[in-house]
């Protein structure tokens, strides 16, 4: 169980960032009208979610130990 808790972290932290990283893209008026600034942050959130997904996927493969 120790390794599936010290995987929450993991999963939250890129998770936090990934959204923070969104939403401050998708407030801004010009949304529509991406720069090359948005762009490198809409890439670096989407590693961020896809860290988090993998995250994810790995805590609900990981076997539970019995005891």
């Amino acid at each position: 169980m120790t390794s599936r808790s010290k995987l929450a972290p993991r999963v939250l932290v890129p998770l936090f960032i990934g959204l923070v990283g969104f939403s401050n893209v998708a407030r801004q008026p010009r949304f529509d009208t991406f720069r090359a600034v948005d762009v490198l942050q809409l890439i670096g959130t989407g590693m961020c979610f896809g860290a988090a997904l993998i995250a994810v996927v790995i805590f609900f493969r990981t076997p539970r130990s019995s005891s």
